[in-house]
């Protein structure tokens, strides 16, 4: 009898070992990809990301390991628009055709999002940079979300169609749940609608048109080019006219030119993250914008008792 229990008690260890190894392996290139795919795929996928949280994903460049990660992957998710440039030359090197453009284990997140900044241009690589096709920083506002996880639902029903319910049931759970924290988020950045801010890089259109704030200039004169002190000048004189109230400053860009515009301005620097993992707490795709909208509301309300 109790040799006959722990037959059965090895065998149900043996199972849910294989059930875990067989999980699908998803590789994203960022950890806001991979923290959606997560909420999608839940216990189905091992899901990793190439650039690691708190590091700038525009100035990252690939490492030798992140061949082997996409040679295991069952399904790639890039952000597109030139912001992971690099992938197309991994895959290439691999030569697995799935995880290739129009491969059916590829995805790109970009697809569908309404779009800012659209220039109409091949991607352009600056210095590491890409803003060429248009704006990348879709995944800051969280109703693109919607769009996101669609894309990467889609494929994992495509790749294991037996699991289409539970896939389809992970993701209806996930946007109930930001459904929920949107009108959170709304509600504490609704009483600074219209407040001007400048940003250190270009990364909050997304999240500025969702929020209906006004960012109306950026430390970077042009993406990843340092600032002149004629442009730092121009930033504390046009800022005054402007009554902007605080600079969004990503936590790995350089801090002493917001700090002296912030100064002259006297106004707070507010370190957003931009990422997943980018700043501590910022642990998940809902709790990226916990992190961002209170911080955000926190430094705005000191500016307008």
């Amino acid at each position: 009898m109790r040799a006959g229990l722990l037959g059965l008690l090895m065998a149900a260890a043996l199972s849910s070992a294989a059930s875990s190894s067989a999980a699908m392996r998803v590789v994203a290139t960022t950890t806001d990809l991979a923290a959606l795919c997560a909420e999608v795929g839940r216990d189905l996928i091992a899901v990793e990301s190439i650039v690691p949280a708190g590091a700038d994903p525009e100035a990252f460049e690939p490492r030798p390991g992140d061949i082997e990660r996409l040679r295991n992957a069952a399904l790639v998710v890039r952000v597109g628009l030139g912001y992971d440039f690099w992938l197309d030359a991994l895959v290439n090197r691999i030569g697995n055709t799935r995880i290739m453009r129009g491969g059916d284990a590829y995805v790109d997140a970009s697809a569908g999002i309404p779009l800012l900044e659209i220039r109409g241009q091949s991607v352009v690589n600056e210095g590491g940079h890409a803003h060429g096709v248009a704006n990348p920083h879709y995944w800051l506002d969280p109703e693109n979300a919607i769009i996101i996880t669609a894309g990467i639902a889609e494929a994992l029903v495509r790749i294991t169609p037996e699991h289409r319910d539970r896939i389809v049931a992970n993701r209806e759970r996930f946007l109930a749940a930001l459904q929920a924290r949107h009108q959170r988020w709304s509600e504490l950045l609704a009483p600074y609608a219209g407040t001007r801010l400048i940003a250190y890089h270009n990364s909050w259109p997304y999240f500025a048109r969702r929020f209906r704030l006004d960012i109306v200039d950026y430390i970077e004169p042009r993406v990843g080019v340092a600032p002149s002190p004629a442009h730092l000048a121009r930033l504390i004189s046009d800022g005054r006219k402007a009554n902007v109230k605080a600079i969004l400053h990503e936590p790995w860009e350089p801090e002493d030119a917001s700090r002296f515009v912030a100064q002259r301005l006297g106004i707070p620097i507010v370190r957003l993250a931009i990422s997943v993992g980018g700043i501590t707490g910022t642990t998940d795709y809902l709790a990226l914008f916990d992190y961002n909208a209170a911080t955000l509301a926190k430094a705005l309300v000191a500016r307008n008792p």
